[in-house]
């Protein structure tokens, strides 16, 4: 019985080792308000559409994408996250490169590509087809404010 116990709290504390340790997502459920311009000749075009771009568990979802392209959720890497201090406002900014692939059955690659500091993020979708450039969006805007929880007195 001893034995039982002194091995079931080893395989506990285990368990919580690994999972304290392991990195948690900055970007987690962090929602972005952006607006998505069309690239047409190396140009953006007159009209925006709106969008909500969201980070969720190693995961981005676009409310453009699902829509326009049935593209759900993508799984997504952070390239660089760093901080810096902005030399005009000495206030710390905190940077991140983010890359996303989704590919289809189509033989169709969707490249999400962004760019966030602080609160402000900008990027671009590529959607190619057999290597060939079929579409091409750019997107900038904001994080969407979140609600302040009241505490209850």
């Amino acid at each position: 019985m001893k034995n039982i116990v002194i091995i079931s709290g080893l395989v506990l504390l285990s368990i919580y080792a690994v999972f304290k340790d392991k990195e948690k997502d900055p970007l987690h459920k962090r929602v972005f308000i952006t607006n998505v311009m069309e690239i047409k000749n190396g140009a953006p075009s007159n009209k925006s559409i709106a969008d909500e771009l969201e980070f969720k568990d190693g995961k981005m979802f676009s409310k453009f994408l699902n829509d326009k392209f049935n593209i759900s959720w993508i799984n997504y890497s952070i390239q660089k996250d760093t901080t810096y201090t902005d030399s005009v406002t000495e206030a710390n900014i905190r940077y991140f490169e983010v890359k996303a692939l989704y590919k289809n059955e189509d033989k169709e690659e969707t490249f999400v590509m962004c760019k966030i500091e602080n609160e402000n993020i900008q990027g671009d979708i590529k959607i190619l087809k057999n290597d060939k450039l079929k579409k091409q969006f750019e997107f900038s805007g904001t994080e969407k404010a979140t609600k302040i929880k009241e505490s209850k007195k």
